[in-house]
């Protein structure tokens, strides 16, 4: 149940954003290793963001995981994410911070209870 919520200060009016959310949905599926039927992928425009001091293009990222998080998996998702929002809504990668949590399913609600 990997979810991830990206916010930008990049406006995604006229911008056709379901390109991006498949492409970072297949990403998180496959470096995760876990079904895309349980990944959700958020992806929030024009929220007022300075990064560095600067409100050039930026972009914060929240994902969390019940399991397969690690120090190597966590590289390749920024690595995979940072590039696709780079390519897509031109956010620099080094314009994007991600944070990672590993949670446990008891603290995940879906589909009416909990994981």
């Amino acid at each position: 149940m990997p979810c991830l919520n990206v916010s930008t200060n990049v406006n995604l009016e006229g911008v056709d954003t379901s390109p991006i959310l498949s492409e970072i949905s297949k990403a998180v599926a496959n470096i995760i290793g876990k079904p895309e039927a349980y990944v959700m992928v958020l992806l929030k425009g024009s929220v007022p963001m300075s990064f560095g001091g600067s409100e050039e293009n930026s972009a914060f990222g929240e994902l969390t995981s019940i399991g397969g998080l690690n120090a190597d998996v966590n590289k390749k998702l920024s690595a995979a994410i940072a590039a696709i929002l780079e390519d897509k809504i031109s956010v620099s990668k080094s314009r994007f911070f991600i944070k990672f949590t590993d949670t446990k399913g008891s603290n995940f609600g879906w589909n009416g209870s909990t994981f």
